[in-house]
């Protein structure tokens, strides 16, 4: 049996990301309101409401959370074919601006996390960030003498 490639199994790890945020955002639309996530819609209310939570609150987070939804399914459809074509045509500009795309989201996504004291979603966007920025770095790396002709 041979060997698959080092390059493969980044290509497939980054397919698999798009992959989770594909089904992450199909998903939200329709979990937003589970009881599973009422410690998590706690947490954020206790720090905008630390006394009395106001009755629509809830629903406001519910639906921002299900609208949020579409937006990471987009995003991941972006980033499947970025994957694609920087794959196909072995282009290190493509790694460099998915990485461009993450270091422009996360600092600010982590900067509003913090101000609300959201850690939970700080811990997400570092996950996410770990799991992004190594495997596009190595492949720019690799990709980064590849010359494209038209």
């Amino acid at each position: 049996m041979q060997k698959m490639p080092i390059r493969n199994w980044i290509i497939y790890w980054l397919y698999g990301v798009a992959a989770v945020h594909l089904l992450i955002g199909f998903l939200l639309p329709w979990i937003g309101n589970l009881a599973l996530l009422d410690p998590y819609h706690r947490s954020i209310e206790a720090v905008f409401w630390p006394v009395n939570v106001p009755a629509g609150a809830r629903g406001f987070q519910v639906w921002w959370i299900s609208l949020f939804g579409p937006t990471i399914q987009t995003l991941a459809i972006w980033m499947a074919a970025l994957i694609y074509v920087g794959d196909r045509y072995r282009s290190s500009f493509v790694w460099l601006c998915l990485a461009s795309g993450f270091a422009v989201w996360a600092p600010q996504d982590i900067l509003i996390s913090l101000r609300a004291n959201a850690w939970e979603h700080v811990w997400v966007d570092l996950s996410a960030l770990a799991s992004v920025f190594p495997p596009l770095g190595w492949l720019w790396w690799q990709d980064r003498k590849q010359i494209t002709h038209k």
